[in-house]
């Protein structure tokens, strides 16, 4: 489901880039972040203080567990925001937030598929192709749900590519719960070979990635662990044992564009976040120029 258009909220100036087929109008100095709020219920007003205050512009919001029912669109509207969300149940849900546009909005795969949880949903914001994406878990490496989670990144791959995605200006960005090497893990030796962290599971990112994308945090920061997720036991946010599992990808149109990306980490503190409890992910924000 999508709220009604409002084009009095699309701010910045504008410049035209041909796109692979057609022309892209396109914002510049755009702020996108993505974010795996692990409840959207349980966290509105987090995400409502978040996108003011760091003045997000497009946001890609991940494990909503609310259905469309449910789901705050008169809230975001209300700040001047256009909002699409993809939800079922309590559990899984994806939405994408905007103020500088919301077109061609797109539920799940567009392909034949036999996957229906609400893990992806796609629209133009501001001239660019955005991609929420929540990955299955994969629960453990013998469970059946480990093979649907390799499954469904091929498909993104399949997808993404018939699309001519990475030939445009485009963002893919959530919840990859896939660690692409040693560097996006507190302590690699132990969980090598683990969930998150196997063969299999990066190479169906890396099919991803190789359409034409570039991986923007790891890419501007090769040395920076930019870890996004920490879980709650055992204070593991302030001994910093976290993982790298929560990705942008950028197509090359918008990789040159790339001014910054950062792991708002202050989001994820508890500390910050008291009396509240935080999600155990930090969003990621791709500062555009």
């Amino acid at each position: 489901m999508a709220s009604p258009a409002n084009e009095d909220h699309v701010p910045g100036l504008l410049s035209r880039l041909n796109g692979r087929s057609h022309q892209l109008c396109i914002v510049i100095d755009m702020r996108i972040g993505t974010w795996n709020v692990n409840s959207l219920r349980a966290r509105s007003e987090q995400v409502l203080t978040w996108l003011v205050e760091r003045k997000i512009d497009v946001a890609l919001l991940q494990e909503t567990k609310c259905t469309d029912d449910v789901f705050p669109f008169d809230e975001f509207a209300e700040m001047g925001y256009q909002s699409a969300h993809h939800g079922a149940n309590h559990w899984n849900g994806v939405a994408i937030i905007s103020r500088v546009g919301l077109d061609g909005v797109a539920h799940g795969f567009q392909s034949s598929t036999e996957f229906d949880e609400p893990r992806l949903i796609a629209a133009t914001c501001g001239g660019i192709r955005c991609w929420s994406v929540y990955v299955p878990n994969g629960r453990a490496i013998e469970d059946p749900h480990f093979d649907y989670k390799l499954k469904w990144l091929d498909q993104l791959a399949a997808e993404l590519h018939s699309l001519g995605s990475a030939d445009t200006a485009a963002v893919v960005a959530g919840d990859f719960n896939v660690g692409m090497a040693d560097i996006d893990f507190y302590d690699a030796k132990q969980w090598a070979g683990k969930k998150h962290a196997t063969d299999e599971e990066r190479a169906c990112v890396r099919r991803v990635i190789d359409l034409g994308f570039v991986d923007l945090a790891r890419d501007r920061y090769p040395d920076d662990p930019q870890f996004t997720w920490w879980n709650y036991v055992g204070a593991q946010f302030a001994k910093d044992k976290g993982l790298r599992i929560d990705l942008a990808l950028g197509s090359k149109v918008v990789a040159e564009r790339l001014d910054d990306v950062w792991v708002d980490r202050h989001t994820r503190d508890p500390l910050a976040a008291h009396p509240a409890k935080p999600s155990d992910h930090a969003p990621l924000i791709v500062d555009l120029r």
